[in-house]
């Protein structure tokens, strides 16, 4: 039986289609959540989708993490379940506290929307585990807010930790370190500024790169589901 993982639709979210259409390619049952119920529907894992939730108001995130799903998801993943965020899911992800740090205005001030090479800098979590450390990837960033921010020590600790997931070659908004993506310490949460989910075939992404964050999930939670 295919892996079940959640989509979450918040109001303002642009891209849960698009990841649910993604989880559907990499293996697995797409299940429909809504930010406003409080039933996980016994998924095996979350995606957090990128848009814009609650029209981005106070901060990115900021008041995404008090919805009634959320409250459910942030539960279930200290528990070990996989969740991973992309762009605002990334962002409700660090306001939640299930990743340190913060996404911030980008340095130059403007939105940026491209396609992006980034190095892949672990393959020690759920959602990057088909992917070989050190493998250059591109894949669509769009953002307004994308800059990683963290005190020193923080970012010291991502690095000893080997939590940072991904790097920018070319960093396109000042994200500190070019961290593009990290991970928790038990390497089940992972938030992400890139859009892997636009990414999964060359007929609709500039490539098929995003694929494996999917299919890496699936097949972690294939071992998982047969130990």
């Amino acid at each position: 039986m295919a892996p079940r993982i959640g989509v979450i639709t918040f109001p303002g979210s642009l891209d849960d289609s698009d990841a649910a259409r993604a989880v559907r390619a990499g293996g697995a049952e797409a299940v429909r959540l809504w930010h406003a119920d409080t039933d996980l529907q016994s998924v095996n894992a979350v995606v957090l989708p990128g848009g814009f939730s609650y029209g981005d108001y106070l901060r990115c995130g900021a008041i995404a993490k008090f919805a009634p799903m959320m409250a459910q998801v942030i539960d279930a993943a200290r528990e070990g379940l996989p969740v991973l965020g992309i762009c605002n899911g990334f962002q409700i992800l660090c306001e939640s506290g299930l990743l340190p740090g913060a996404l911030i205005r980008n340095n130059h001030l403007h939105f940026i929307c491209r396609d992006q090479r980034v190095k892949v800098e672990t393959n020690a979590t759920s959602w990057t585990a088909d992917f070989s450390v050190g493998q250059n990837i591109v894949i669509p960033v769009k953002n307004g807010e994308g800059g990683y921010v963290a005190d020193e020590r923080t970012l010291d600790m991502l690095a000893s930790e080997n939590r940072i997931v991904a790097s920018y070659i070319g960093n396109p908004n000042g994200s500190m370190r070019d961290i593009a993506g990290i991970t928790n310490e038990a390497r089940t949460v992972v938030g992400i500024m890139p859009h892997p989910e636009h990414a999964i075939d060359s007929l609709t992404g500039p490539s098929a790169d995003g694929l494996a964050f999917f299919t890496s999930v699936v097949s972690t939670l294939t071992v998982g589901a047969r130990t």
